[in-house]
């Protein structure tokens, strides 16, 4: 699976020399001498292909053959090119977890369109790789949980408790955890569309439902099933990654 493209290079590795040169009158110096700095890798993790396939999203890894279809679909990529679904799964399937730590804080920004998924010949799921590589960066303490982990516990947590979805308790938990405050421009302006079109007895059971809590009748049952199911489901992915301790 070689990798190829300059600009997969990293800057620090490009060495040019520091003499000038100039040839029939044209400054040449730094250029005449530029060489890529050779590397030895030390640190491969043989495991980390495993363990990013164990987790949703990532168990159809093994079939990328490094056509870049979904770098060059993908619309982050578009906007930032540092952004590359293909050089990442490249990095997972060798075991260069180092490398791959140097963009950690870029691959959570995927935003879920699904071009790549749909450009993908070997039916790879880039989109699901990921966020599967996102969720296991978290899980293994090399970045902090992102807003949209933050969003998913909030609204997940929520629909297990009540069976019901509060959009008002949601948004305000979010804003609370991830340090925003809650008064913000485009949440004024939606309030005051609401209040403008929105009947005003609807307008009234919204507001009670944020202050009752109101839950689906009979949902304990429901409750009790999907608390079991969520709590298989961590475990399954904690003893894959190797990880005896529930997360913080």
């Amino acid at each position: 699976m070689p990798i190829h493209e300059k600009s997969l290079i990293r800057p620090e590795n490009l060495k040019t020399s520091g003499e000038s040169l100039v040839i029939d009158g044209i400054d040449v110096s730094g250029h005449w001498s530029t060489f890529i700095q050779s590397r030895v890798v030390r640190d491969y993790d043989e495991s980390m292909e495993q363990e990013i396939a164990a987790l949703p999203g990532g168990e159809y890894i093994h079939r990328c053959w490094q056509c870049g279809s979904c770098t060059n679909s993908c619309t982050v990529n578009a906007i930032n090119p540092d952004f590359n679904p293909r050089y990442w799964i490249y990095l997972i399937r060798m075991g260069m977890k180092d490398e791959l730590l140097r963009d950690k804080d870029i691959v959570w920004q995927c935003v879920s369109c699904n071009k790549c998924t749909y450009a993908c010949p070997r039916d790879v799921v880039p989109e699901g790789v990921m966020k599967a590589t996102a969720h296991w960066l978290e899980l293994k303490g090399h970045t902090a949980k992102s807003h949209s982990t933050v969003f998913d516990e909030i609204f997940s947590g929520q629909v297990i408790a009540t069976g019901k979805i509060e959009e008002g308790r949601i948004l305000r938990g979010f804003f609370r955890r991830t340090g925003q405050v809650l008064m913000q421009d485009w949440v004024v302006e939606l309030v005051r569309r609401m209040i403008r079109h929105i009947p005003v007895g609807l307008l009234m059971r919204m507001g009670m439902a944020n202050v009752l809590r109101p839950r689906t009748r009979g949902w304990g049952r429901a409750r009790a099933a999907l608390e079991e199911y969520v709590h298989e489901q961590e475990a399954r992915h904690r003893k894959a990654l190797g990880l005896d301790h529930p997360a913080e």
